[in-house]
Order: C-alpha cells, then sequence, then structure tokens
C-alpha cells in the first residue's frame, strides 16, 4: 500500500494515497470526515478517460497515521505539499471539496499554487464559514458547538444524522440509497474523534478571505443551492466574487454531496474545465468558448451572469 512520509516542524506520519492511471494529473482533497475513498464516483471514471488521480487521507483519517495536535490549515497544507514533492508532479489540476477546499487554498496562500495550473472547489467552506459581524451568512458558532457535544457524546448517532443533511434526505426527499448513508458513515468511522473535532475547528473558524484574491491560476467553483451543510451564499457565491480567475457554477437542487448525487454531470465538468486548457478568465470572454456545457448560468461574476 502506498504511504508517504509527512514531515510537518518535530512529527512525521505516514499518509496514505492512491495513485491511479496515467495522464494529466487530478489531485483530490477530500472533505470532513471521510476519506479518499469518497472519490469513487470520480477516480474510476475519469481514471478510464485518460487522467491520472491522485487521491489521500487526511491526517488522522483513513489508513492514514494521527496526529496527536496538529489539524491546523497550515500544518494539512504542508501535508500536501509534501505529497506533490514526493510523486514530483507538475502541471496538475487540484480539486478539494468541503473542508478540502481550505487545504487548497491554504496550499496556494502558502507556496503560491506551486505545481498546480488549476483549482477546482467544489461544495467547498472557503472564505468563511463561521457567522460574525463582517459575515453576516456564516454558520453561528452555536451549531459547531453542538456538533462537537455530540461528537462526543455519541458519535455514530451524529453521523448517521449528518449523512443524511450531507445528501440532502428528507421525509420526500430520497436521492440517495440506504446503502450509500451506509457507505459514507462507515467512511467517517476510520477517523479518530480527536482528529474530527479538531479538523471541525480548523475548517469553521479559518478565514481565507485575504487569501483568494492571491490565487493567481484559473479556478472553477462549483456548489449546490440546496446544500444545507456548506450554505452556498457564504461560500461558493463569495469564492467567485473574491477569485478573480474564476468560473462559477451552481447546481440546482443539488446538496452538499454533489460529487455523488451529480457525479455525471460533475465530473462531466471537471474534463470541461480541464480540457480547455484555461490561461485566464478573459480567454474564455474573449473566444466564446463552451467551456461548461447544459446547464445555465455557464459563467457568473459577482453574482450576476456574463
Amino acid at each position: 500500500m502506498p504511504y508517504f512520509k509527512s514531515k510537518t516542524g518535530n512529527e512525521e506520519l505516514q499518509l496514505f494515497y492512491e495513485d491511479l492511471g496515467t495522464g494529466e494529473t487530478i489531485v483530490f482533497v477530500g472533505g470532513w470526515p471521510l476519506t479518499h475513498q469518497m472519490w469513487e464516483y470520480q477516480l474510476t471514471p475519469l481514471r478510464e478517460l485518460g487522467f491520472r488521480c491522485i487521491a489521500y487521507d487526511r491526517r488522522g483519517f483513513g489508513k492514514s497515521g494521527q496526529s496527536l495536535n496538529h489539524y491546523d490549515y497550515d500544518t494539512l497544507a504542508e501535508d500536501l505539499k509534501n505529497l506533490l514533492d514526493e510523486l514530483d508532479v507538475n502541471n496538475i489540476t487540484l480539486a478539494g471539496f468541503s473542508m478540502g477546499g481550505g487545504e487548497v487554498v491554504r496550499y496556494c496562500s502558502k507556496y503560491n499554487c506551486a505545481r498546480v495550473s488549476r483549482i477546482i472547489l467544489i461544495s467547498s467552506i472557503v472564505p468563511y464559514m463561521l457567522q460574525t459581524d463582517d459575515n453576516p451568512d456564516g454558520t453561528p458558532l452555536e451549531v459547531f458547538e453542538e456538533f462537537d457535544e455530540k461528537i462526543r457524546k455519541d458519535r455514530p448517532g451524529f453521523l448517521a444524522g449528518f449523512a443524511k443533511q450531507f445528501y440532502g434526505v428528507g421525509f420526500l426527499s430520497h436521492p440517495v440509497s440506504a446503502g450509500i448513508l451506509e457507505w459514507t458513515n462507515s467512511l467517517a468511522f476510520t477517523a479518530s474523534q480527536k482528529a474530527m473535532l479538531n479538523c471541525m475547528e480548523s475548517f469553521s473558524q479559518t478565514d481565507f478571505r485575504d487569501e483568494l484574491p492571491a490565487i493567481n491560476v484559473p479556478a472553477l467553483i462549483i456548489h449546490g443551492d440546496a446544500d444545507k451543510t456548506v450554505p452556498v451564499k457564504a461560500a461558493g457565491e463569495m469564492a467567485a466574487r473574491l477569485i478573480k480567475n474564476s468560473l462559477y457554477k451552481v447546481y440546482p437542487n443539488a446538496p452538499h454531496g454533489l460529487f455523488f448525487t451529480h457525479k455525471n454531470l460533475l465530473n462531466r465538468d471537471i474534463v470541461s474545465f480541464i480540457s480547455a486548457g484555461i490561461i485566464d478568465i478573459n480567454d474564455i470572454l474573449e473566444e466564446d468558448y463552451d467551456i461548461l456545457p447544459g446547464n445555465e448560468p455557464l459563467i457568473i461574476r459577482d453574482g450576476e451572469q456574463e
């Protein structure tokens, strides 16, 4: 099984990864509280289409080693850097889901997007999840405090309820099977309780707003307008306003876990974004590329369709 050593400060951990296929490289950064296996419905079809797909388990999750203390975004971004350095990959597409969007942004901020040609933020938590006076659309701190209490008291019970919200399951809405809910919970159960708690603190309280304008590679931002876990207004919409070289695509009626519920659309959009060879957003606007076909609006900048 492939592992890489990630030395951060005085700590060295063995972190698990998968490296599948050959061709243009996509590196996937997963969401909380899941493992790299959440990308199953991207890794197989994209590899079959000729892409090299790399995904790894965040420290404390899946098959990766557990840290006693360090789950802040600087450390997590250094883990990502160590993976890219170990594999010596260049001109990659870096895709982050939910919490993983924070690693993508902090990596670009801290390491100037080294080795990266474009980024994709999917249901991402950036720029800032927490509700504050200057971020009124964020999530109140009390919500995360309640999560903390439930995880400490009954983690399996918390995860069972969380998975339903994650996929938009309700009394009349059943977008995923019972099997997918069970599979999702099985991935989350591999995390340590400490990793879950510390990572939740990191993604809920880290403010990326000052980092987004400095991103110097093209970005595709995808978010569902029915996301109850990371509401689109405070996340995808705001990220699109702050990243200058960005395409913003909203999936109607899509929940947080759109990597499964809207997997075919997501995979097609990933391929379209990579295959277009975008250098700058102006290339699209000037040449009238049909970059993301079949789902309006195609391009949204500052909240307005262009």
